[in-house]
């Protein structure tokens, strides 16, 4: 622009002479002053006439779209979306579900009568010996009133010739059980057989045609299906709640060596609702109230079941064989997690870690070695060990089962014949304590005070049986069964039943008779099939 006006100045003096030519220069110079004026304004206008065109061109035609949320959040595309139409959005109808469950709920009692029980003194100074020879040698004993104790819970009639399905912990060391129906008939009930680890117990009451729940398959429950819990909460008869399904195999962590896997539900659960039923909308029983997780005791947001695929399985047991069948992996281990995983490098985050592999038990047997990794069980997925408690749990000994594992981060099937906790795959039978053929009670007191023993128990007679096989006879004092001290009867029970179940079936007695002399002997409890 400058080189062009320089241009009109140069050249205008070449047209121009004399005073004509002062004044048309006057004039010239006046138009070359307008022109720069107009051409510096022209300058202007053109320049903000392209910044604001640059701006324009930005905000109309960006050089890139924006981006949507479906972009910035790639969505998995295998996800199914659930069906949902209008006609079907009615609320979910629980009545008949409800009523049919009401029925075939029933109220538990259980007694435990006023009883006088025996305890030791202990002398702070007694002989050191004292317990290899009885504890004698110092203290004393004292008798100790226990009142009688009443609890409550609910069950489940599961045939109509009255066998109730309900909690171990609702009825055990029970002297007498009572059931009372929806109807508010009362029945005494008779304990067919209880199972400790799933915490489950069968009754009996007599009679016929009474009302039952239909067993479901607690395996096709879902997270978010609604069921409603149905018990005797607070002793309050009938009681019938609703919520969802939270979660399933659910582990506690309460210990005891118990099977846990749990199916968890908000559907209000508390005192008294133990044994009760849990039931899909269909009206199905799909697990036994046993449990909920409260720091009061109340219900606090939370109850737990046992799922129906487990109770099942225990449940025949009991009343086929008196006790359960119990088929046992043989190994020893936890959840994996990442932080295991990449601490032992395992190769992966889920599944069940092996930290020892019982010797003699159906996983050595297979070949199983520390730091296997389960992760399936006959095409089932197995992510904790609650869901391999739960699985194995289905299972009785002598069952082939086939086991996928992560070994050095490659999988592995390994052939599993599944053994009971004796080692074999018999069936175990629920022995009682007469196969011993022999009679016991509870020392005397001038007994005691004569050979300065605290406690022991004597037998009183000897027939046909395992004691008489292991050459023992009447007047026998009992002190120690399998190293543990014998103070009653119930003490020795308990010992006995321990020992019917383990793998040596062996009763190793240390005692005395009344002359003086000591005695050991070993009870063979196994039985030819």
């Amino acid at each position: 622009m400058n080189n062009k006006l320089l241009f009109v100045v140069i050249l205008a003096p070449q047209m121009l002479s004399d005073k004509h030519n002062i004044n048309k220069l006057k004039e010239i110079n006046k138009m070359k002053q307008t022109t720069k004026n107009f051409l510096g304004l022209g300058l202007v206008i053109a320049i903000s006439s392209g910044v604001a065109g640059v701006t324009t061109y930005s905000i109309i035609s960006p050089k890139k779209t924006a981006q949507t949320y479906e972009d910035l959040f790639p969505q998995n595309p295998n996800v199914q979306r659930a069906s949902y139409s209008l006609s079907a959005a009615a609320p979910v109808d629980f009545t008949m579900a409800a009523e049919n469950s009401v029925h075939a709920v029933v109220h538990i009692k259980s007694t435990i009568n006023e009883k006088t029980t025996t305890v030791d003194v202990q002398d702070p100074f007694s002989d050191f010996f004292g317990d290899f020879f009885g504890n004698r040698g110092g203290g004393g004993q004292r008798q100790v009133q226990q009142p009688k104790q009443e609890g409550v819970g609910s069950g489940v009639i599961i045939s109509k010739d009255g066998y109730i399905v309900t909690n171990n912990h609702v009825i055990d060391n029970s002297d007498e059980i009572t059931v009372t129906l929806n109807d508010k008939r009362e029945f005494k009930a008779r304990l067919i057989g209880a199972d400790a680890p799933t915490d489950l117990a069968l009754i009996k009451i007599e009679g016929k045609d009474f009302p039952t729940l239909p067993v479901g398959n607690s395996d096709e429950l879902k997270i978010g299906e609604w069921v409603l819990a149905v018990g005797n909460p607070f002793n309050l008869s009938s009681t019938v709640t609703a919520g969802i399904v939270s979660a399933k195999a659910r582990n506690l962590g309460m210990g005891g060596g118990g099977v846990e896997s749990f199916i968890q539900t908000d559907a209000a659960v508390n005192k008294g609702n133990s044994g009760g039923a849990l039931v899909n909308t269909r009206g199905e029983l799909v697990g036994i109230n046993s449990a909920i997780y409260s720091p009061t005791g109340a219900y606090a947001g939370y109850g737990f079941a046992i799922p129906s695929s487990i109770m099942t399985k225990i449940i025949a047991d009991l009343k086929q064989y008196g006790t359960v069948q119990r088929a046992l992996l043989g190994i020893k281990g936890g959840d994996n997690s990442a932080e295991i995983s990449k601490d032992k490098d395992l190769g992966v985050n889920d599944g069940v870690y092996v930290d020892e592999v019982i010797e003699g038990g159906s996983a050595a047997d297979a070949g199983f070695k520390v730091k296997d990794v389960i992760i399936e069980i006959n095409g089932k997925s197995i992510k904790s060990m609650a869901e391999l408690q739960e699985t194995i749990a289905r299972q009785t000994p002598g069952s082939k089962i086939k086991v996928k594992v992560v070994r050095d981060k490659k999988e592995k099937v390994l052939d599993v014949t599944l053994k009971n906790s004796q080692g074999n795959t018999k069936v175990v039978k629920n022995a009682g304590m007469e196969i011993l053929g022999a009679a016991f009670r509870e020392l005397p007191k001038d007994l005691k005070e004569q050979l300065n023993l605290s406690y022991g128990l004597q037998v009183t007679g000897v027939s046909s049986g395992k004691m008489q096989q292991a050459g023992i006879t009447k007047g026998l004092i009992i002190l120690k069964v399998n190293g543990q001290p014998v103070k009653s009867v119930a003490d020795f029970e308990t010992l006995f039943k321990v020992a019917t179940q383990s793998p040596e079936q062996v009763l190793f007695m240390a005692g005395m008779f009344p002359s003086g002399k000591r005695v050991n002997y070993a009870v063979d409890l196994s039985t030819k099939d």
